[in-house]
Parts: C-alpha cells; structure tokens; sequence
C-alpha cells in the first residue's frame, strides 16, 4: 500500500506537473499570439505604404496637371501680349515642371504595367500638345502679330468627335488617378482588414493575459507547495509580455524612421528639382544673352557702315559728285547686308515663306560650278559626282543655291583656303527618324565634304546653335548652319553632319523626291521687258502703310516714277478711300494694327466690282500668310526705287494678263 507520504509527494508531484504544463501551455499560446500580432502589424504597415504612395501618385498627378494648366495660361498671356516680359518664363518652366512630373509618374508607377502603359501614352500626349502650343509661342515671340493667338485657338479646338490634344492629355491623367483609387480602394480595405485583426489579436492577448493570471492564483491556492514553479512560470508570462511590448515599440519607432526617410527623400527631391530649375534658367539666360550678342555686334558693325556712309556725305553735299557717291554707296552696302542678315534671322526661324518649284538637282548644281569656283577661289579643288538619275524635289533653288554656297565658303574656311572639297547627290531611302526627326520615304541626299580640321563633339553638339561659331570675331555671324537647318526643316527635310577632327567634314541635306510635273517658267529677262512694257504713268495707285516714315518714303518714290499715289495708314481708311476713288493698284503692307493686308485686299475684292492689281510690302512674313502672298507679288523692306519700279510694273503685268474678274458684288448686281 501507498503511503499517506507517497500519496502527497504523487499528488505534490502530478499538481507541479500539471501547473508545468499549465504554464507551458500558456506560455506557447502567448508566443503564438505576439507572432499573430506582429504578423497583423507588418502587414498593415504594408497596407499603409501602399495607401501612402496611392496618395503620392495623385498628389503627382494633379500637380502635373496644374503645372500643364499654369503653363497654357501663361502662354495666353504670352500671346495676348499681357505681362510678356514674364509670362513666357512661366509658361516654360511650367511646360517642363509637367513634363518632369509626368515622367516621375513612371518611376512611381513600374510596378504596374497597365499603369505604365497609361504614363507612356501621357508622355506621347504631352509631347504632341508641347509641338502644338511651340507653334503659338515661336509666333508671339517672333511677333507674328496675331498669329501666335490664332495657333493657340487652334490648339484649343475641339468636338466631340475629335477631342483636342489637351483635352486627352487631361483624361488620360484622370484615368490614372481613377485607376489608383480604384487600387486605393483595395489598400484601403486591406489596411482595415489588418488593422482589425491587430485589434482584435490585442484584446486575445489582453484577455489571455488576465486568464494567465488568474490561472495562476488558482494554480497557486491549488498548489500552494509548487510556489517557486508557479513564481517562475510567472516570471517567463513576464518576459513574453515585456517581448511583446518591445516588439511594438520597436515596430513603432520603425515606422518613424521610414516615415522621417520619406519626407527627407521628398525634401531632397524638391531641393533637385528647385536646382534644375535654376540650372535651366541660366543656361536659357545664357542663351539669350548669345544670341543678343551676335545680334547686337552684326548690326552694330552694319549700321556703322551706313550711318557714317551718310554723315560723310552730308559733310560733303557741295564737295565732288563722285566722293558723295563712294559714301552713299558704302551706306547702301551696309544697309542691304542688314537687310540680309534679317533674311538669314527669318531665315533660321522658318518664318521667310519660301517660293517652292519642281528642281533638277543635278543641273542646279551642275550650274553652279562658276559662281563656286568665283566665290572659293582657284587654291580650292571641287570634284562632282552627281546621281545621273537623281529625283526631282520641290523647294526653293534660291534657298538652295544659298544653302550649297554656305556649306562651300564653311569648308573653304575650315581648309583655311586650300584643298579638295566634293560635291555629291545620291538618292536614299530612310527609315523614321534614321537622320534626325526625319520622316520615312525618299529623299534626295545633297553632300559636301571638305578635308579640313573637322569639328570636336562638342562643336558638332552646337553647330546648329543660332550665332555660335568657331570663327574669329568678325569673321562670321554664326548663321550658316542654322539658317540651313531651318531651310531643310521648312522644305520637309533634315540635315545630318558627319565629322572627325584633322580629317574633315561632311554636311548633308535631305530633300524629299516629289512627283509634281515641271511648270514652264519666263526667263526673268524676258518678264523685265514685259514687265517695262507695262509702266503706265500716272496709274492711280493707293498705299497702305501703317509707318509715317516708310508711307513718306514710299510716296516720294512713286511720284519719282510718274504714278499718283494715294497714302493712307490703317486698313479702314484705305476702304473709305477705295470706296470713293478708282484705283489701279493697291500696294499694301502685311503686318498692321487691327486689319492685315491680306485681310485688307480680301475686304477690297469681295466688295468691290472694280478690278484692281495687288502689292505686298513686307519685312517679316509668317507662315500663316504664305498662301495669300503667294497668289500676288511680294515686295520685301527694305527696298530700293529700283526694286518698287519693277514690283509695281510686275504687279500691273500680272493684272493685265489675267482674265476679267467677277466679284461678289457684280454677280449679285
């Protein structure tokens, strides 16, 4: 038999045992729980990250679309002329600043490819609205009149059918955010969902702790003998508690820290985007100051020509004919190299229209072989290779006589005066963007290569900048190669240049092959002497200028050659005139304050029955008005009286050999 001893040391035994087990038990549910508990929290976390950078992509967003907003109000201003000295910075900086934004979308969003796909078609967008409001800008900026506002109203057009460009760009950013709310969403709940389990995995842990305890007082009466187990068993409860508190305080202060990573990246982030800011300020304010620079030296050294051309000769109004004569001609001189280097300036930003003919490259070029070797002189050899099959192209000879003469008189400088410059055309077929932004198709390929110093990469990086130029002060203005680059660009071509350094350079221009048939065109000798034929003294002739000066100017010159000129100065008084007079030409300027000249002669020959001859006189012309000048002739400031006789006399030829017209007002009479 058992003992009353062995019974108790059994019993004493099985209750030690028991509370053993009792508090191991306790002790593995109260790990269990803390793990489920730090389980909810990093996922919650996880959850939370996610709701913040859902946030982070709107905030992006509609700060992109503000900045594109900014940068279209500020260019309405620009246009409007409406605070032009800073509108026109804001716009850009605030065209760039979107751009920026929609690209660090990209970034924010690689994670999802259908997202990512939303940005690129964004970018494509943006891309699309900047060419088309560049438009407007270069305008108001040129001073095109009004034409930088009618391109920023066409860009602003739309239908329902046809959305505009800006319109899109604007949903296809609100599809962005409407697909991250919906993402949002998802986070949202999830963060939700895990922050009720963390609640909830609490309040266990909470009621645990208290069932411990009171575990622990029943196992302590129970088993008074096994205090010291039960004290232990206490102790480890404890220790998992003071854990579990330290996991979430350590759990916390994470958070902390990558929340106070976050707003220093973002810190950052501004400060970069603050300094490239700055940084393209300063590189546009350098570049302005370049380009008023080269202007400001070129016409400084022109006007000095001619005012000193004319104030020698005013000294010498009563000294000899013939020394008043070398002073007014050096004027003359100095004043038409004005006149062309404000061509070239027209010239560079595509606003000269040009005058587009079908052309045989190889006998242009072919036919220029006098007026090289005259302007390169005999210490340089040319060599031509012609494509004997080349394509006809459609541009402007003159242009691109001029353009093939730069290229010449850029190679003869950099061979220093002597050496083997080639001349070549061969026909190519390019690929999108294969040189340049060029277009794919045909093209006919126009080369010079000369065996010169060549060009290092940095000066080939700039060779197309406005006014930069490698020459010596005084030796050249910096335009050749802009001005050709924007004869190419305007006749739908590119330019390319290959170029090594102490072996030479090639300059290549690519002209599109065209199919129109060749028109049969007047020797300009013959049109000279039938346009003498047509001088008519004492024509009636009304003169529209909106400048006293150039008006005053224009009258004494036509009195000189026997016309009657009439002169008035805006668009409404030259109708008032026309109404009350008959007139046989109207000489009209393009660019004037309320009505234009084409809009002026379009008024003249929808209201009036009368048939009548047109003049342009212009300065600067936009692309804009290129058709309406084209149906008439273009006389260009500044001009001579000799230039004015034989545009009057080619106008009055155009007149009589056209057929009767009908006008408007006829046909309903």
């Amino acid at each position: 038999m058992i003992g009353d001893g062995e019974e108790d040391e059994v019993r004493f035994d099985w209750r030690r045992g028991g509370a053993a087990a009792a508090g191991l038990a306790a002790a593995l549910i109260l790990v269990a729980m803390v793990v489920l508990v730090k389980f909810a929290n990093d996922a919650r976390e996880k959850a939370l990250d996610a709701e913040r950078h859902s946030y982070e992509v709107a905030l992006v967003v509609r700060n992109a679309s503000a900045s594109l907003a900014q940068a279209e109000a500020a260019l309405a201003r620009f246009v409007l002329d409406e605070d032009k000295d800073t509108s026109g910075n804001i716009y850009v900086s605030n065209w760039q600043l979107a751009g920026y934004q929609i690209n660090q979308l990209g970034d924010l969003l690689r994670g999802s490819p259908e997202q990512l796909r939303r940005v690129a078609e964004a970018q494509q967008l943006y891309r699309m609205r900047g060419e088309q409001l560049a438009l407007a800008a270069r305008a108001a900026a040129a001073k095109q009149g009004d034409a930088g506002i009618r391109y920023f109203y066409a860009a602003a057009i739309e239908t329902r059918e046809n959305p505009s460009i800006g319109h899109r760009l604007d949903n296809k950013l609100d599809e962005i955010i409407r697909a991250e709310r919906s993402s949002m969403r998802n986070r949202i709940q999830q963060s939700e969902f895990f922050s009720n389990q963390a609640d909830q995995f609490t309040n266990y842990l909470s009621w645990f702790g208290i069932l411990v305890g009171l575990g622990a007082i029943v196992l302590g009466v129970i088993a008074f003998q096994s205090l010291r187990q039960n004290r232990l068993a206490r102790k480890h409860a404890e220790s998992e508690s003071e854990r579990a508190e330290a996991l979430e305080l350590a759990v916390r202060d994470r958070t902390q820290e990558l929340w106070e990573a976050n707003q220093a990246l973002r810190a950052e982030a501004q400060e970069r985007e603050a300094a490239e800011a700055q940084l393209r300020q300063v590189q546009k304010m350098e570049a302005v100051g370049q380009l008023t620079g080269g202007i400001a030296h070129d016409f400084n050294n022109m006007l000095a020509v001619v005012v000193g051309g004319i104030d020698l000769a005013l000294r010498r109004l009563n000294g000899p004919r013939r020394e008043i004569m070398i002073h007014l001609n050096n004027a003359m001189e100095g004043a038409t190299r004005a006149a062309a280097l404000t061509r070239r300036l027209l010239s560079f930003a595509r606003s000269e229209p040009l005058l587009p003919e079908r052309v045989d490259s190889t006998g242009l070029i072919g036919g220029m072989s006098d007026l090289l070797d005259r302007t390169l002189g005999e210490r340089i050899r040319i060599e031509v290779d012609l494509e004997p099959d080349a394509w006809a192209i459609y541009v402007d000879p003159h242009q691109l006589e001029n353009a093939i003469v730069n290229l010449a008189v850029n190679a003869r400088d950099a061979m220093e005066g002597e050496g083997l410059m080639r001349i070549s055309t061969e026909n190519v077929h390019l690929a999108a963007n294969e040189v340049g932004d060029i277009r794919p198709g045909d093209y006919v390929k126009v080369s010079v290569t000369d065996t010169g110093c060549g060009m290092s990469p940095e000066v080939l990086d700039r060779a197309f900048e406005p006014f930069f130029t490698t020459k010596p002060v005084g030796k050249g203005t910096g335009l050749g190669l802009s001005q050709i680059f924007g004869f190419a660009h305007q006749s739908g071509g590119e330019v390319g240049i290959e170029s090594q350094v102490g072996r030479g350079t090639t300059v290549s221009i690519y002209l599109p092959r065209t199919e129109q048939a060749a028109e049969v065109r007047m020797h300009p000798a013959a049109q000279r002497r039938e346009d003498a034929d047509v001088h008519v003294a004492g024509a009636r002739i009304l003169l529209v200028e909106d400048d006293p000066r150039v008006r005053t100017a224009t009258v004494d010159a036509l009195e000189d050659l026997d016309y009657a000129p009439v002169a008035c100065g805006s668009g409404a008084e030259a109708i008032e005139r026309f109404r009350a007079q008959e007139f046989d030409l109207v000489i009209s300027d393009v660019i004037m304050p309320e009505m234009t000249g084409p809009e002026l002669i379009r008024h003249l020959k929808e209201t009036s029955p009368r048939d009548f001859a047109v003049l342009f006189v212009t300065g600067y012309v936009g692309e804009g008005e290129s058709d309406d000048l084209r149906r008439n002739e273009l006389l260009r400031k500044p001009f001579t009286v000799g230039a004015l006789a034989s545009a009057v006399a080619s106008a009055l030829a155009r007149t009589a050999s056209e057929p009767p017209r009908t006008s408007a007002a006829a046909a309903k009479g």
